[in-house]
C-alpha cells in the first residue's frame, strides 16, 4: 500500500507534513556543522528561521538555556539582528532553498507586526509569514500581545493590511480560553494558526536554590508539553475552519501522527532538533510506515480522525 505524505497548508504545497519550529534550526549552521548541503539534501517540507524583528535586539541575560525533566526551559529574549539586516543578509541566501520559506516576525508594538509585514511583501522568496504573537508587548505592561483577544485581533489586521501573502498566526498556550485567541487572529486575516508556543515555567539551581535562569522565568518545550499542545490544536480545528501548524514536543512518528490526527495539516519539531537535527529525515520513513500500520493511505486522510464518530 503506497502511502503520500503530501499535504497542503494552504496554498503551500508540502511534499511531507513535517517542518522546522522557529529559532530550533539554523539551515546555515547545520549545514557547516553537520558538513551536508542542506540547500540540496533539506529534511524539512518548509523552513522556518529565527524569529525577527523590527528593530535588533540583544536578547535576555543568561543563563539561556535549562534541561528539565522531558523539556527544556529558554528565554533567548527573541535575541536578533532587525528585520532589515535579515532581508539583506539571509534572504538572498535562502531563496536557494528547494522548500516554501516562511518567515517568523514578532513586534513590542502592534504596529510593529504590519511594519515588518510590509517590508516582506514585495519579496519573492517568501512563501508565508509567521507572525509571533507570544512575545512580551510594551503597551500589555510585558504580557504576550498574544494573551489579549483585541490586541491579537488588531496585530493581525496590521500584517493583513501590509500583505498578501499567506499569513500564520503563532499563539501562546498561557491563556484561559485559546480558542478564543485563535478566533481574534482568524478575524483580524489570519489564513493559517501554529499552536502552541512555549508554556510558561521557571526551574532553580539544584545549588543555590536561585533561579536557573537569567531572566528568571522562560518558555518550556519538549516532550512536557504535548498533552497541552494536542488539546490546544483538537479544540481550535473542532471549532474554527482554518488550517493548523501542530507543535509542542512532537519527537516521535506517533508523535506527528497524533497531531495529525487532532486536525494539524502540518507538524512543527522544535526541541528535538536540538537533540538530533537531522531527526526529521528518520521520522519521514517511520511516519510512512506507521500510518501504513494503521490503514492510512495519505495524510488528507489521516488529518482529524480524532473528530469523527
Amino acid at each position: 500500500m503506497a502511502v503520500k505524505l503530501s499535504t497542503n497548508l494552504g496554498p503551500l504545497k508540502l511534499d511531507h507534513p513535517l517542518i522546522n519550529a522557529s529559532g530550533t534550526f539554523d539551515v546555515f549552521e547545520a549545514g557547516r556543522i553537520l558538513d551536508r548541503d542542506m540547500f540540496a539534501d533539506y529534511p524539512f517540507a518548509a523552513y522556518v528561521p529565527k524569529t525577527v524583528t523590527l528593530n535588533p535586539r540583544t536578547g535576555n541575560p543568561p543563563p539561556r538555556l535549562y534541561e528539565t525533566a522531558a523539556g527544556l526551559l529558554n528565554s533567548i529574549g527573541l535575541a536578533n539582528k532587525g528585520i532589515e539586516a535579515f532581508i539583506a543578509d539571509d534572504l538572498p541566501r535562502l531563496e536557494k532553498l528547494p522548500v516554501p520559506l516562511i518567515v517568523s516576525v514578532a513586534g513590542e508594538h502592534k504596529e510593529d507586526y504590519g511594519r515588518c509585514a510590509g517590508m516582506l511583501e514585495g519579496r519573492g522568496e517568501v512563501a508565508a509569514i509567521e507572525l509571533n504573537i507570544s512575545c512580551p508587548n510594551i503597551e500589555l505592561d510585558g504580557r504576550a500581545l498574544g494573551s489579549d483577544p483585541e490586541s491579537t485581533r488588531e496585530a493581525v489586521s496590521q500584517a493583513r493590511k501590509a500583505t498578501s501573502k499567506f499569513l500564520i498566526a503563532k499563539l501562546t498556550p498561557n491563556v484561559t480560553d485559546i480558542v478564543e485567541i485563535a478566533s481574534a487572529a482568524a478575524d483580524g486575516g489570519a489564513d493559517c494558526l501554529s499552536v502552541i508556543n512555549t508554556i510558561h515555567g521557571m526551574a532553580l539551581d539544584p545549588v543555590t536554590l536561585k533561579p536557573a535562569l537569567g531572566h528568571v522565568t522562560g518558555g518550556l518545550s519538549g516532550p512536557a508539553i504535548k498533552p497541552v499542545a494536542l488539546r490546544a490544536v483538537y479544540l481550535i480545528t473542532r471549532d474554527l475552519d482554518v488550517p493548523v501548524i501542530g507543535m509542542g514536543g512532537a519527537t516521535t512518528a506517533r508523535d506527528v501522527m497524533e497531531f495529525l490526527a487532532c486536525g494539524a495539516a502540518a507538524v512543527a519539531i522544535g526541541t528535538a532538533n536540538f537533540q538530533d537535527p537531522l531527526l526529521a529525515d528518520s521520522l519521514k520513513a517511520e511516519l510512512q510506515n506507521l500510518m501504513e500500520q494503521h490503514g492510512y493511505t495519505s495524510v488528507n486522510g489521516l488529518i482529524g480522525v480524532s473528530h469523527k464518530d
